[in-house]
């Protein structure tokens, strides 16, 4: 079973922890780590995007950030997305290879497969700079990974980093 530590606002542990189920079901406000992959191609910025499992408990079968999970209790945002790299992609990057881009809020709730969903999350959201996207491994219940969306939005985001 997945343990969160509870946070405040600003995605600081309390001192308490919860279940995934129960934060999910009872809106309980958590931490996740999200990792932007972009790259320049052509001379133009991309940005790798996941289509996530038709299994998975929220936004089943939609286009997703590049890797993304929860922050288990006790463990640090920078690592677990070194860890969400590693296992969703199967990339190893360095804590230096991954630029802290901020924190921002995540609140809904709906309804996923029949069942209520109500997630509260504080995102720590890094961006990783990858010149090769060759070789990655995925797990088979992540989704399909796709690369190279072509916005300029997302480029002037990614410009920044």
């Amino acid at each position: 079973m997945e343990i969160f530590d509870v946070v405040d606002e600003n995605g600081n542990p309390v001192g308490e922890t919860v279940g995934r189920g129960r934060a999910h079901a009872e809106g309980i406000r958590h931490r996740t780590a999200h990792i932007w992959i972009i790259r320049e191609k052509g001379g133009r910025v991309q940005v790798l995007l996941q289509k996530r499992s038709a299994e998975k408990d929220s936004f089943p079968g939609r286009f997703d950030t590049s890797s993304a999970g929860h922050i288990q209790a006790g463990d640090e945002p920078r690592e677990s997305a070194l860890r969400e790299l590693k296992e969703e992609l199967g990339i190893e990057a360095e804590k230096q290879d991954l630029d802290f881009a901020g924190t921002f809020r995540i609140q809904y709730d709906l309804e996923f497969h029949g069942k209520p969903f109500r997630d509260n999350e504080v995102a720590f959201v890094y961006v990783y700079r990858w010149s090769a996207l060759n070789g990655l491994t995925w797990k088979r219940h992540t989704g399909r990974v796709l690369p190279g969306i072509r916005n300029s939005a997302y480029r002037s985001a990614a410009l920044k980093y």
